[in-house]
């Protein structure tokens, strides 16, 4: 297979991929049209029925406007723990550990996830300051949303929750996730070296929630965490998985039994998106970390990241106006 044929394939979104390779396969466009419809119909039910959808995901009164095609998606990771509290912080299935907002421009050629570092100092409303995950354990994802959109004056499209146990399971579907660590660490009996690291899916829970080996603390765990979905996103669009109808299978089998979405995110939102977004390839995904400026301290006590105001009203109007991709070109990160 020459090299420009394997870039394009490589650029398509796994179902669309599958269709194509199931085309290529039989050669016989009325089979073609029957077993895509069977099996992407199938996928579909298997979402629609194994996801948990949120009740009431969004607030209730004023919210930002939505003025464009450009979509904004609130990405929660949490974990219910059962009592376990692995990060000493006390948080027993009470707070998000995860923030993050994923853009989709309106021309739909790249996609934009940004973290939101989970002790950033912001206004939750009715509760005055806190941390931004404390929104989560007052107000559960309502709040979270709301908390977040008054932050960034940016409406929320749509809500995916995620339990982190669907990190591991979504790994060892793929076969394993290859991810770019940016420095060396070991963690809860796994060791990561700088650079490339191929993990199963214990490895990569134990990569995506350790923070206490880092001068940075969760600066670098949210690197991390960017580093992971970009490797779930290099092992979906790889080859091995697209030709593969049982791994894609596995795959959407793992993710939907520990996902939570709203009413509107349901498999044809999932499937129009994703056709929209056929022509993004990996390289099209920019991350990067809600500015900071530094940390502070509570008067009870708590340590927590200070949000730099400017730099967020600025990266706000650029959310507001789809002109994210201008913004990362101009500001570091």
């Amino acid at each position: 297979m020459s090299g420009r044929r394997s870039a394009t394939r490589r650029r398509r979104p796994f179902l669309v991929a599958l269709l194509a390779t199931v085309g290529s396969l039989l050669g016989i466009a009325a089979v073609v049209a029957v077993v895509a419809s069977v099996f992407v119909g199938s996928l579909a039910s298997s979402y629609d029925r194994d996801t948990d959808t949120i009740a009431d995901a969004f607030p209730s009164g004023d919210r930002p406007t939505r003025s464009d095609d450009a979509l904004d998606v609130l990405l929660i990771g949490s974990d219910s723990r059962s009592g376990l509290d692995p990060d000493g912080d006390h948080a027993a299935g009470g707070r998000s550990d995860t923030l993050m907002l994923a853009h989709v421009p309106a021309d739909r050629r790249s996609v934009q996830l940004m973290s939101i570092m989970r002790d950033s100092w912001v206004d939750v409303p009715g509760h005055g300051t806190a941390k931004v995950n404390a929104a989560y354990a007052w107000g559960g994802v309502p709040l979270t949303v709301q908390t977040v959109e008054q932050l960034l004056d940016v409406r929320i499209d749509h809500v995916a929750e995620i339990d982190f146990a669907g990190f591991a399971g979504m790994t060892d579907a793929l076969g394993g996730v290859t991810v770019q660590a940016p420095t060396a660490f070991t963690a809860r009996g796994h060791h990561f070296d700088a650079g490339a690291n191929r993990l199963d899916g214990d490895a990569a829970l134990a990569f995506v929630r350790e923070r206490y080996s880092f001068a940075d603390a969760d600066h670098t765990r949210v690197r991390n965490q960017q580093a992971f979905m970009r490797g779930i996103v290099d092992g979906l669009l790889s080859t091995g998985t697209i030709t593969d109808p049982g791994r894609i299978r596995d795959f959407a089998s793992a993710t939907s039994r520990y996902l939570s979405v709203d009413a509107g995110l349901d498999s044809g939102t999932l499937l129009r998106l994703g056709w929209s977004l056929r022509h993004v390839a990996p390289t099209d995904l920019q991350t990067f970390t809600m500015p900071t400026a530094g940390g502070g301290t509570a008067p009870d006590g708590q340590s927590f990241v200070t949000v730099n105001d400017g730099a967020v009203q600025t990266l706000s109007a650029a959310l507001r106006s789809d002109d994210l991709t201008h913004w990362l070109a101009t500001n570091p990160h």
